[in-house]
């Protein structure tokens, strides 16, 4: 009974050890899949984009985008809604820019909402000499209410 138990233990702790061994890899597998989907996701950013963080030598980029999604951000608080979504209030429901990502030293995306309906717009933002940003819309889309 003593060999038995111990034979069966011993195959069990093998089996174990190479189940965790499988797992182990199959995890490190999965988390450089993870780490590649996020790298692929935040190509376009300025964070990412080195041409674009040359191009602003001048300015801390981690200090410049908090700055651009501020001032984009204090927009939101027009009676009338966010001026740089195209489209006025629906519904007395007002646009506001929910979300936001810096593309480049140029190109702002941004998410918009009224509670009801959802849209994207492309930015295009400039700093001025005196370090104020001004913003101009290139286009913007609304989606249809589902």
């Amino acid at each position: 009974m003593t060999v038995f138990t111990f034979m069966y233990y011993s195959k069990k702790v093998k089996f174990e050890a190479e189940r965790f061994e499988n797992l182990k890899i199959k995890m490190s597998d999965t988390i450089q899949s993870l780490n590649n989907q996020i790298f692929d996701a935040n190509y376009f950013t300025l964070r990412n984009n080195d041409n674009a963080q040359n191009y602003l030598e001048d300015y801390a980029v981690e200090k410049l985008i908090p700055k651009i999604e501020a001032n984009l951000m204090e927009l939101n608080d027009s009676p009338e809604g966010n001026p740089l979504v195209d489209f006025g209030k629906i519904d007395d429901r007002k646009f506001i820019i929910n979300k936001i990502e810096v593309l480049n030293h140029r190109w702002i995306i941004a998410d918009f909402s009224n509670g009801d309906l959802w849209g994207e717009v492309l930015l295009q933002y400039f700093i001025e000499e005196d370090e104020s940003l001004d913003f101009k819309i290139i286009q913007s889309t609304l989606y249809p209410k589902q």
